[in-house]
């Protein structure tokens, strides 16, 4: 079942029969399959993670009815907020890797929704009934598996939505009390972070359609100034029409160096195990212009932070100096403990 996006959290009222909301879990998407013996880990699409999970499969085994489907997800903590970019850690091709990093960065399920226990279907059955059940299953649940918690309260989600991303979450969910479970409808709401942010176009990586002949820019890359006034790169923008992928090659032909002269001629642009063999090497540009992008949150510390997903290109900031766009703009998140969002 899926959410589509909403910019304030809805009144409780606003749909027959009300409201549930729950955090925005920040992880993979994980349904559980239990039969007997047999755990399968999946992702929404049904691509396999149990390989990467043997701690959860074991806590499956030891806590689950012994036949049922739950809905959920995956999260990595550290210390008292989640940590994505460690979750991400988890999916290693290396047995041996995988068992270690099962002990030193453990994982945990968080359930909300149930689908089906022993031989009984739930998907048809509204969220009240559905969720009433679950809260039985995992009366005596103890981490690392959790069930999220709720509220039929608009205020207390929009607090909700405030505090938790101290902990490392990432908004808010609203689900209608009597929706039947809907299998890839978009019939959930959610409510997530965003923000804007002025930064330096140093670059740009050509498209996968790109020829000689014509050109097309496939995402620009960002810049954000550090304190000692050198230029980290912090992510892409990309999503532009084919249109405008040939219009931004010309417009930004002027600013091109010899990747000598450049900032990052030294560094490896985004180089890692996700990477596959991706050419990604880059058009160097004189880190002259500025863009306004929206991003939902940061990950890494302090000035390592980088934007965890693409941003979106707003539009050009003509009247801002390269050099203003630092890490002092970006707004800082207040901290909450993890452990307040499981109790």
């Amino acid at each position: 079942m899926l959410a589509k996006s909403t910019p304030r959290v809805p009144a409780a009222d606003a749909v027959d029969g009300g409201y549930l909301y729950e955090p925005k879990w920040d992880g993979f998407r994980c349904l559980v399959f239990r039969d007997g013996d047999e755990v399968e880990l999946t992702s929404r699409s049904t691509k396999p993670l149990t390989r990467y999970f043997p701690d959860v499969v074991a806590a499956v085994l030891d806590q689950l009815p012994v036949r049922c489907v739950l809905d959920g997800e995956l999260v990595v903590a550290q210390g008292d907020r989640l940590e994505f970019d460690l979750l991400s850690q988890r999916i290693h091709p290396a047995e041996s890797r995988v068992n270690e990093l099962a002990g030193t960065m453990p994982a945990s399920f968080v359930a909300f929704d149930l689908l089906a226990e022993g031989d009984t279907s739930y998907v048809d059955e509204p969220l009240q009934e559905r969720r009433a059940r679950l809260e039985q299953l995992l009366e005596g649940a103890t981490s690392p598996i959790h069930l999220t918690r709720v509220s039929r309260d608009a205020d207390e989600a929009e607090q909700w939505f405030h505090q938790f991303e101290g902990a490392g979450l990432d908004g808010v969910i609203a689900k209608s009390l009597a929706s039947p479970y809907v299998p890839n409808g978009r019939t959930m709401l959610k409510v997530k972070h965003a923000r804007t942010a002025d930064v330096v176009v140093a670059g740009y990586r050509l498209h996968k359609t790109s020829t000689d002949e014509n050109p097309l820019l496939g995402s620009m890359l960002l810049g954000l100034h550090a304190s000692d006034g050198s230029l980290h790169h912090v992510g892409v923008a990309a999503s532009f029409s084919a249109a405008r992928r040939a219009e931004l090659v010309d417009e930004l032909a002027p600013d091109v160096v010899d990747l000598a002269d450049h900032p990052w001629a030294d560094i490896e642009m985004g180089q890692n195990r996700w990477s596959s063999g991706k050419d990604l090497s880059f058009v160097p540009l004189a880190p002259v212009r500025v863009v306004e992008v929206g991003y939902e949150h940061m990950e890494g510390p302090g000035e390592q932070a980088r934007f965890r997903h693409t941003a979106q290109f707003k539009r050009w900031r003509p009247d801002r100096e390269p050099d203003s766009c630092t890490y002092a703009q970006l707004e800082e998140v207040v901290g909450y403990r993890l452990s307040e969002v499981l109790r």
